[in-house]
């Protein structure tokens, strides 16, 4: 979140939104969504996405003439809480949403061990949950039949930076595999791992990490020492703000490093400045007019709106969240009805383009869209692999700190 405002303040507005709601309740036939999002807290600064992207296509949705159920056209309406960062108010947050509040629908929190514990309210009181905002393969291996996702497994979020990793020159050999210890990094290093083997890289360091880590010396010390080509980071982004600033600190320089998170985001690079230059991440989204829909008219148009009335670009989180709100609307309106197991039914079987791309779930309730390898290549974000469009030459091997 912005650092002019405060915590309280912050707390104060998402009171008050709730209240707001209390005092001015949603009219019978409106259809209401509820969500418990990070509003404040240590990751807010990712929680805003989804709030923000669930208030613009409910706006938009509703601009057009909201949602058709049969014959009757019902607006959307939204009850979000603020879970403040904490899994377990955000699970009892949900379960006021479902019991309490009685909203028809669930859109999700942001971040995998939220999803991870929230799904399990929507599965116990058989209300569908979408979310984009955890990817942790854990949340879909449950056979649980109520909880729906738009990341792509996080197992195969390095997928395609190690198939261009093969193909850079002079060939890297050695990697460092380093991830957090919550669910979404623990996905994401089990599934990387088998991937680095196949692809004949050498996995000199594979090392879990506190989550919310501060202190990264140990780890880059040892980077040094093995004389790693290849640093993979699965973690959030105030971790990989600590670790690409102690690694400037102490002149620590792969020929590579990727990071899961951060580097599609204005704030991220905005927060490194220069320093964010050279390094490698991964998204699902692009703001392409190619990915079109029948709201927003394309992801290009999505951006420019969203940047409009946020003051700050959008990027896979914000697009994800969107098409959460335009799956339910989607799967309300083939089903014909708000009954729940109805809702459910539909969108399992739902099939629709997005202004984040094709949406259709899979068995287990998650979608797979590729990824696309980014890097910052000055005050630039470059696409260079893995989709239509990602023609950008990498910018590799990483020069020495001071040779910038």
């Amino acid at each position: 979140m912005n650092g002019l405002i405060s915590k309280n303040s912050l707390i104060a507005a998402a009171s008050a939104a709730v209240l707001a709601f209390a005092a001015n309740p949603a009219a019978a036939k409106d259809i209401v969504l509820g969500a418990s999002v990070q509003l404040t807290g240590p990751v807010a600064n990712t929680g805003r996405y989804y709030r923000d992207a669930y208030e613009l296509a409910v706006e938009k949705i509703n601009a057009a003439g909201g949602v058709k159920v049969g014959n009757e056209k019902h607006k959307l309406v939204l009850k979000i809480y603020d879970n403040q960062s904490d899994v377990n108010l955000s699970v009892r947050q949900y379960t006021q949403l479902v019991s309490q509040d009685k909203v028809d629908l669930l859109l999700g929190p942001f971040a995998s061990n939220f999803a991870l514990a929230d799904s399990a309210v929507s599965e116990k009181y058989k209300i569908p949950m979408v979310q984009g905002g955890g990817a942790s393969d854990q949340i879909f291996s449950r056979k649980f039949k109520y909880i729906f996702g738009t990341l792509a497994p996080a197992s195969n979020y390095f997928g395609s930076t190690i198939d261009m990793m093969k193909d850079l020159k002079p060939a890297p050999k050695s990697v460092a595999l380093l991830y957090a210890d919550d669910s979404f990094d623990v996905s994401v290093g089990d599934g990387t791992r088998p991937k680095l083997k196949e692809a004949g890289f050498d996995i000199v360091m594979d090392e879990r990490y506190s989550t919310n880590a501060t202190d990264f010396n140990s780890l880059l010390s040892q980077i040094r020492s093995k004389n790693v080509d290849v640093v993979l980071v699965a973690g959030h982004e105030t971790e990989i703000l600590n670790f690409v600033r102690q690694a400037k600190s102490l002149t620590v320089a792969p020929k590579m490093y990727s990071f899961t998170v951060g580097v599609p985001s204005e704030d991220f690079r905005k927060a490194l400045g220069k320093d964010a230059d050279y390094a490698f991440g991964m998204t699902a989204w692009l703001p392409s007019a190619d990915l079109k829909d029948r709201w927003f008219g394309d992801a290009a148009k999505f951006e420019t709106e969203y940047k409009a009335k946020f003051n700050y670009e959008p990027d896979y989180h914000a697009a994800s969240g969107a098409a959460d709100v335009e799956a339910l609307v989607q799967a309300i309106e083939d089903a014909g009805s708000t009954d729940p197991a109805k809702v459910r039914d539909a969108l399992a079987k739902v099939k629709f383009d997005s202004i984040y791309g094709p949406i259709a779930f899979a068995a287990n309730g998650q979608i797979d869209l590729p990824q696309t390898v980014i890097q910052v290549q000055g005050d630039k974000l470059a696409a260079i692999h893995g989709t239509k469009g990602a023609i950008n030459p990498a910018k590799y091997p990483m020069p020495a700190w001071n040779a910038r």
